[in-house]
């Protein structure tokens, strides 16, 4: 871990700075880092962002939750809409959610924190809501196995093209990339199979074109170039360190990458890629995300926005402050 000494001149400086430059951008618009407010949801596993409603993020809790899936607004951080799901059995333990290009959301109950422990897992999908209010949903029930023995995994992400699942398996050293079938069938073992190798995920999401996939760990991002269901060149990707990041989605536009974070009041911070296009490949942050990330060694640097770094800087300042007087 790297220490870091922090000046008065550069403390007043950064104060300076974090005045003139707001945490929010000052249009307050959609697709702007906010921070979740609903007190229900402590565990944000996952994350899509809708196509019918610009603006709002899906997500869910992790394990022991119960069927539900709730609307935010990304303008206000506010649950717009509470889905609660029926036909399906009790979720287990739900580590993902995607927009397919049907127009489904496709929920991932695919943990398994004892690595291996459940012969098949589930996927759970239920048309998007026209409508953002309060409802209870009929959603389908897919059982999953994996040709190669179970495992446990947090990220599944549906092709935006072709409407294909692929499942990512986490695994400490490595783990793959996994193929379902060209249909889900419900009543059935889906079974899926593995198509390339992968470094340990949290989450996944697919550019809107389809051609970029982007795979997030704990303290970093890569991208892959995506061709006829298998991985291409892979390079990296600028991520933010949050308390405990678990999930990632491009914004509807695929201009930028959302990546959110498990925890109470937890953040969904924005980071622009370049050229604002779907290439994957991260450019400049926007206003809200700057100064995020971590040092050359992939250890996190406190405060994820210019306002927490102002929090630090004007700590900083009182203790230099605080050390001459003693000193005098």
């Amino acid at each position: 871990m790297r220490s870091y000494r922090l000046t008065a001149f550069g403390a007043a400086a950064l104060l300076s700075l974090a005045a003139a430059v707001p945490a929010v951008a000052d249009d307050a618009g959609a697709d702007r880092s906010f921070t979740i407010k609903d007190p229900r949801i402590t565990e944000s596993s996952g994350l899509a962002a809708s196509r019918a409603h610009p603006g709002i993020y899906w997500t869910h809790n992790d394990s022991d939750d119960g069927p539900y899936v709730f609307a935010v607004d990304s303008r206000t951080g506010k649950t717009v809409a509470t889905i609660t799901m029926k036909g399906v059995g009790e979720p287990r333990d739900v580590e993902a959610i995607s927009l397919g290009s049907d127009g489904n959301l496709y929920v991932a109950d695919i943990g398994d924190n004892l690595d291996g422990s459940w012969d098949h897992v589930w996927i759970y999908r239920f048309p998007e809501p026209k409508e953002l209010r309060d409802a209870t949903v009929r959603a389908t029930q897919f059982d999953v196995k994996y040709a190669d023995g179970p495992r446990n995994a947090e990220a599944l992400m549906v092709h935006p093209k072709t409407g294909r699942v692929y499942i990512a398996s986490k695994k400490e050293g490595g783990g793959g990339l996994y193929e379902g079938p060209a249909k889900l069938t419900a009543g059935s073992d889906n079974i899926f199979r593995r198509v390339g190798e992968v470094p340990w995920v949290t989450d996944g999401a697919f550019s809107p074109d389809g051609k970029e996939l982007v795979l997030r760990s704990y303290f970093s991002a890569r991208g892959y170039a995506f061709e006829n269901g298998r991985l291409g060149k892979d390079y990296p990707v600028e991520s933010p360190l949050l308390r405990q990041a678990e999930s990632v989605t491009y914004t509807a536009d695929g201009s930028a990458l959302m990546y959110g974070s498990e925890g109470e009041q937890s953040d969904v911070v924005r980071v622009d890629l370049k050229n604002g296009g779907d290439s994957g490949r991260s450019g400049g942050k926007s206003p809200s995300s700057a100064g995020t990330g971590s040092d050359g060694d992939g250890v996190p640097v406190k405060g994820t926005t210019l306002t927490g770094i102002a929090v630090l800087a004007g700590i900083g300042l009182l203790l230099v402050l605080g050390r001459r007087r003693k000193k005098g």
